[in-house]
């Protein structure tokens, strides 16, 4: 059984993507993007949320993602954030907040 302090050891905040293109090195189809989370610096991830969104679609999106997980290499691509989202029929959704928010904003 996982404590309350696992959770609170995942660093999630609020961030704004700023770029987004395809990422044709994926093995599943997937997104590069840039996202600013304000004083925790600029950070980039490899997203496959392509059934539900097109690049333009992202840009100015504010998000919510996980940024302190060991950085990931995707192909020559390094992923430095894991941007949440749920499960639906017809493709991942991302979590958003409900009203705009300063982007580093922590969540929890």
């Amino acid at each position: 059984m996982q404590s309350p302090e696992t959770f609170f050891s995942f660093d999630i905040r609020t961030g704004t993507i700023t770029h987004a293109e395809v990422f044709p090195e994926a093995r599943k189809p997937a997104y590069k993007l840039t996202i600013d989370f304000g004083e925790s610096g600029i950070k980039k991830s490899s997203a496959q949320i392509t059934e539900c969104y097109s690049p333009s679609d992202l840009i100015g999106k504010q998000i919510v993602a996980v940024i302190n997980f060991p950085p990931k290499q995707i192909g020559k691509f390094i992923s430095e954030c894991l941007v949440l989202g749920v499960y639906t029929k017809n493709g991942v959704r991302l979590l958003t907040p409900d009203e705009k928010t300063e982007n580093g904003n922590k969540i929890g």
